[in-house]
């Protein structure tokens, strides 16, 4: 493989791709009830047409951070297949041509209801997100990539379907190829097929050629522990469980992937930051690819926390795709964990400055000189034995970290 080829790509950013159409609203007296019933008009304002999932969120940020990227998604020969393209080749022409067009599907599309004060809600069609399969991924396309970027499986039925054979066949294929894999999830609906899917026997099948895993913690916690899962949210009353991740349990969560054969485990703790688990497995580290860590022994057996940026927020829509990128820039980048943990949660909390997913993002070095001025972090409030907590532990660009030299117990 040439110099020159490879440096026209260095990630492949495949997956589930949406087109979004959010619509402006007013504020309703009497709330989302208001809004959807019956036989009413409601008067709405125009509407802004994203793209959206992992392959425009991560594979854009990726792209304004200065990595060159190659978008993967598949999408249909319909109007908001066109307007997907449309989008893209506003970025680049070449973020644009690795798209597969299916002839004679449709495009997933999501319709977001975001009246101003109310949660919003989604409104979503998977599309031709549903039929992407390992054979709509050609080997040559990957040519010159050092690192290859899956997102989203719980959002394209032959990924789950079958018990994850496609999956598993997939990033064989990639891993065949000699590419660093990572992966990424999204939480399903409970009630639909993917929701019931038996995700650990899915994760046997694929994670073994999994080389970077960054789900969020409540991703896990339902895929692979249902019963704790569903068991926390009985007891506290609420599926937002972001704030019963203690120490232990994200121990153990890492700890299950890791044995299940991934590298690098980081789990996305949404405002309170990102947690980083490594394996022990020297040599299981080196063979990861060309987006290997530089410094094996600097990524070996590693346990780190690192806390979000203060920042005020516009809008947190992508803002755990961003992170994502940030994190696989400063792996390529070839830093050491600290150092892509903190400009991960950087370019994390430069999205959600902005309402939208990508915008916020800057080019790398943007973000490296921003935390260079002394930038002030978020306190963390987890439940993490260990933590003397103290708001000068969390100033400054090294953030508080649980390691080898400081473990969680």
């Amino acid at each position: 493989m040439s110099l020159a080829a490879r440096a026209e790509t260095e990630v492949v950013v495949a997956g589930h791709i949406c087109l979004d159409v959010i619509p402006a609203m007013q504020a309703r007296k009497d709330g989302m009830g208001a809004i959807l019933v019956p036989g009413t008009l409601v008067d709405i304002g125009a509407a802004v047409i994203s793209t959206g999932g992992a392959v425009s969120n991560t594979g854009l940020a990726l792209h304004r951070l200065g990595v060159a990227t190659k978008l993967m998604g598949k999408i249909g020969d319909d109007l908001f297949g066109g307007a997907i393209l449309d989008v893209l080749r506003g970025y680049g022409q070449e973020l644009a041509d690795g798209m597969i067009v299916a002839e004679g599907e449709h495009t997933s599309y999501t319709l977001v209801i975001s009246p101003p004060n109310i949660d919003r809600i989604f409104l979503h069609c998977t599309g031709a997100n549903d039929t992407f399969a390992a054979d709509d991924l050609k080997v040559e396309a990957l040519e010159g990539a050092r690192l290859f970027h899956f997102g989203y499986p719980p959002l394209m039925r032959q990924m789950y379907a079958g018990g994850g054979t496609e999956l598993a066949g997939l990033l064989t294929r990639v891993k065949e190829a000699g590419l660093t894999v990572s992966l990424d999830l999204a939480k399903p609906d409970p009630e639909s097929p993917a929701g019931q899917a038996d995700w650990r026997s899915i994760f046997v099948k694929a994670l073994p050629y999994v080389d970077v895993f960054l789900p969020s913690f409540e991703e896990i916690l339902y895929m692979l522990r249902r019963e704790e899962y569903d068991r926390l949210a009985a007891v506290h009353g609420t599926n937002e469980l972001l704030p019963f991740a203690e120490g232990p349990l994200l121990r153990e969560l890492s700890q299950e992937l890791l044995a299940l054969g991934v590298g690098i485990v980081v789990l996305k703790l949404g405002e309170h930051g990102l947690y980083l688990r490594t394996t022990d497995d020297r040599a299981k580290l080196a063979a990861m690819g060309p987006g290997a860590p530089a410094s094996v022994e600097a990524w070996l057996n590693r346990e780190l926390l690192v806390p979000c940026f203060e920042v005020d927020v516009a809008g947190t829509t992508g803002a755990g795709d961003c992170a994502i990128a940030g994190f696989l820039a400063g792996l390529l980048k070839g830093l050491r964990p600290e150092d892509a943990l903190n400009g991960a949660v950087a370019v994390g909390a430069c999205n959600v400055e902005h309402a939208d997913a990508t915008s916020g993002v800057p080019a790398w070095q943007a973000v490296q000189q921003r935390m260079a001025t002394g930038w002030r972090r978020r306190q963390v409030r987890l439940p993490l034995p260990g933590w003397t907590g103290g708001d000068e532990s969390v100033r400054g660009v090294a953030g508080i970290w649980y390691g080898p030299e400081e473990k969680i117990e």
